[in-house]
């Protein structure tokens, strides 16, 4: 998909938060098809990322490299020193979707946070911005102060918390909704899930990446198994029915469906 900065992000990504051996997964991912992953400053394995797509075979300009600043480092100067400590890391001269990971500094921080995402993007550093964990009054911030809004709001989005409010504003302001946890943690009891995945003969993986794709979000499922990995990226073979879709869809209980932080209520 292109983001409105000019820039081609893969559909589907590999994120490697909690993952011990980070670089092993990432080759794994880049050797199956991968071509994006999502880390963090806070994940603490931006070293073993780079690694991996140094190493990897593959050229540079074919994967697109996410990575985060969190909350206790926004502000300008923090913000922008952080940028620099992330390319360091990860050992790249270029990064292709900074985000900035919470909203939970306060206004004037994570306005100042983006701003000098901004001015990364524009001194080379960083070529698209974006946020995450965003509610619709976040963004609104970006747009009063006149700044350019972000590429990418990466929210938790699964069958149990949509985030109808907020994929609406991302969609009327051109900005692509990236899905975290979009396989809810491996909760796959769920009696309609099962039926779907029984009826299709694929996994409750599969049914929940396949969802998350056709309802056009871009879905960045964990996983630290190889085989696992492998696995999640094979979901191009087929397609989930209308009525199997409205069947997920109804699933929705808003925020009480979270399973993770989703700080989305921050002032």
């Amino acid at each position: 998909m292109t983001l409105h900065a000019g820039y081609d992000m893969p559909l589907l990504g590999l994120g490697v938060y909690m993952n011990e051996d980070c670089y092993t997964a990432c080759k794994v991912a880049l050797q199956h098809g991968y071509r994006a992953i999502d880390t963090a400053e806070y994940y603490g394995n931006e070293e073993g990322v780079g690694r991996a797509v140094r190493e990897s075979g593959v050229n540079r300009e074919e994967v697109f490299v996410i990575t985060k600043v969190y909350s206790g480092n926004h502000g300008y100067q923090q913000t922008s020193a952080e940028v620099d400590k992330s390319l360091q890391k990860l050992g790249l001269s270029y990064i292709d979707l900074y985000l900035i990971h919470d909203p939970m500094s306060g206004k004037q921080k994570r306005l100042e946070a983006y701003k000098a995402l901004l001015d990364a993007k524009e001194a080379g550093k960083v070529r698209s911005v974006g946020v995450s964990n965003y509610d619709v009054k976040h963004l609104k911030e970006i747009w009063e102060a006149g700044y350019e809004m972000p590429s990418v709001n990466q929210l938790e989005v699964q069958p149990f918390c949509q985030q109808k409010d907020i994929v609406a504003y991302n969609n009327a302001h051109g900005v692509v909704t990236q899905a975290y946890c979009p396989l809810i943690r491996a909760r796959f009891d769920n009696p309609v899930l099962q039926e779907i995945a029984k009826e299709t003969n694929k996994d409750v993986a599969k049914i929940l990446i396949r969802w998350s794709i056709q309802r056009n979000f871009a879905p960045i499922p964990k996983s630290s198994k190889p085989e696992r990995i492998i696995s999640n990226a094979n979901v191009y073979d087929f397609e989930l029915s209308p009525k199997d879709m409205a069947k997920i869809d109804a699933l929705d209980q808003g925020t009480a469906g979270a399973i993770s932080w989703n700080p989305i209520d921050a002032d």
